[in-house]
Formats: C-alpha cells, sequence, structure tokens
C-alpha cells in the first residue's frame, strides 16, 4: 500500500539499525530546497532516520517557500502568517505519516530548520510539543502568531531546544533571536542558545555545536 505525503522529500537511512529508528526532520530556508540541509545528512548522527521536506509554495525562477514574504511591506517585511499556519500543521500531518510509513519511533522525533523553516520548527514544537523531542532552530525566531491558540498550556516537559544565530545576520536580525532563550524559559523549556560571528548561515563551529548537541540526546 503506498503512502500518501503531504510533502516531497528525500531520506537519509540510519546506519545503525533498530526496530523503531529515532527521527531527523530538515526543514530549509526560504527560496531553498531539500536539497540543501540535506548536505550534511551524512555528517549527522548514524542512528537517525533523516528526511529533509520541500516546501510547499514553489517560488520563480527556482526555490520553495514555507510561506510568503512580501518585501514592499512599509515595514519592510511582512510574513504572511496564515500561509504559515498552514505550513506549520502540513508540517504536523507529515511527521505523521512519516512516522507510519517508514516505522519510526514516535518518542524520538526531533526537528532541525534553518531560517523560515527554523521559525517553523519553532511553532509545530510549541503548538504540539507532544510530538516532538528535541529541536534545532539554526538562523530564527518565534513568531507567536503562528503558534496554535492556548499554546502557554501545553506540556513541554519532554522538549528541549538548541538554537543559534549569527551576530551580523543581514537577514533576521539577531535581536529577535536573542528574546528566544527568556521567552522559552518562561514555558520552563530547556534551552541552550548561541551566536556565531557570521551573517545568515551556519558556521562550521556552529554545527559541530549543535551536532553534539544532538547526539547526547536522541
Amino acid at each position: 500500500m503506498m503512502t500518501h505525503f503531504s510533502l516531497e522529500h528525500l531520506v537519509r537511512k540510519p546506519r545503525i539499525q533498530s526496530p523503531k529508528a529515532p527521527a531527523l526532520f530538515l526543514f530549509h530556508g526560504y527560496g531553498s530546497d531539500e536539497n540543501d540541509l540535506f548536505s550534511f545528512a551524512e555528517q549527522l548522527p548514524d542512528e537517525l532516520f533523516i528526511i529533509s521536506a520541500k516546501a510547499p509554495y514553489q517560488m520563480q525562477p527556482y526555490g520553495n517557500a514555507w510561506y510568503a514574504i512580501y518585501f514592499d511591506d512599509s515595514q519592510g517585511k511582512f510574513s504572511d502568517d496564515q500561509q504559515a499556519i498552514q505550513s506549520r500543521d502540513l508540517i504536523r500531518d507529515f511527521i505523521q505519516e512519516s512516522i507510519e510509513a517508514y516505522n519510526l519511533d514516535a518518542e524520538n522525533i526531533n526537528l532541525l530548520g534553518f531560517s523560515q523553516g527554523s521559525i517553523l520548527s519553532y511553532a509545530v514544537a510549541l503548538s504540539y510539543p507532544e510530538m516532538i523531542k528535541n529541536v534545532v532552530a539554526l538562523s530564527g525566531y518565534i513568531n507567536q502568531d503562528i503558534l496554535k491558540d492556548g499554546y502557554q498550556y501545553n506540556d513541554f516537559s519532554k522538549l528541549e531546544i538548541y538554537s543559534s544565530h549569527g551576530s551580523v545576520d543581514q537577514v533576521i536580525p539577531v535581536d529577535w533571536a536573542r528574546k528566544t532563550k527568556p521567552f522559552l524559559e518562561k514555558l520552563q523549556i530547556p534551552v541552550q542558545y548561541s551566536e556565531f560571528p557570521v551573517g545568515h548561515g551556519v558556521a562550521p563551529q556552529n554545527f559541530h555545536e549543535f551536532n553534539s548537541w544532538l547526539k547526547k540526546r536522541i
């Protein structure tokens, strides 16, 4: 029986076999695609079943987005929060589909997102924390307008988050990212926040740090 997936994706099967594999879902940034973060899948922990998803909105001439950004808005940038909420729930459904199709460990579901993918990883984990164990959020921020109503009453007791940002990020201001740690701590979610002297990207030392953080928690 063929499984219908709500999102196109790439997979890397675990190199260490287990009855139910822990999973890591990768969510790329605005204007990119599923190949972007998948490029470092080989360097991630061997036991992980890695799934790199492709955002649903096709851009011209190439690339994809999780939601539209209107750069000509009077405030400089304006996110289509309704599209973002739809993508948040599309990701939730995709995770459920993948758990069933690939026989994944539903108690060990991890998210890694960059930029827009990071913003949505936060949104999924804070809206549906019963589904998610760990989040690695790179170069993003928490958009409270796309969190599920009443999220603050959720049980976050099994959720942990790693957050990082470039101190000279020219796309998403570092000040936005610096609000992440106090916001999560108020919800009593364990969080590690790091900054690196780069722009809108992932420095090698950033990769090694989050990879080590993740390996200890899967």
